[in-house]
């Protein structure tokens, strides 16, 4: 879509701190994080809603293979940041675009939420 930022960001047309990225999908740090390591997953492809990713298996990006890339994300995001409680939200409005926002548990997240560099290589880090 012309005029979607997250898009952009695919494009490479506006800046991100990348954490994850394979042929379908993309997660990157928040510019306004709400803790810590707060990251974004979102599908290359533009869909308006999360829930408008195909549903079978014949078809790839599908939902199924979005929620396995989110939960690796979420797994990496407790061992980076030594949290057991990873919080996710999809609300969907402030961008048109599926995005699904994971974050530590803020009231147990140690760190500067605005140390982009340092929490990316954290959640890379736990990757692997």
């Amino acid at each position: 879509m012309e005029n979607c930022v997250f898009c952009k960001v695919v494009h490479g047309e506006l800046p991100s701190t990348k954490v994850y990225e394979d042929e379908h999908f993309l997660a990157f740090l928040d510019i306004r994080p709400q803790a810590p390591g707060h990251t974004l997953v979102i599908p290359k492809e533009h869909y308006r809603w999360v829930w408008d990713l195909p549903a079978g298996r014949q078809v790839s990006p599908n939902l199924g293979d979005y929620f396995e890339v989110v939960g690796t994300i979420a797994r990496a995001l407790q061992k980076a940041f030594g949290v057991e409680m990873v919080l996710s939200k999809i609300i969907g409005e402030e961008v048109p675009h599926a995005h699904i926002w994971l974050f530590p548990d803020p009231a147990h997240t140690q760190g500067d939420k605005m140390d982009f560099a340092t929490n990316a290589e954290k959640i890379r880090s736990s990757l692997s």
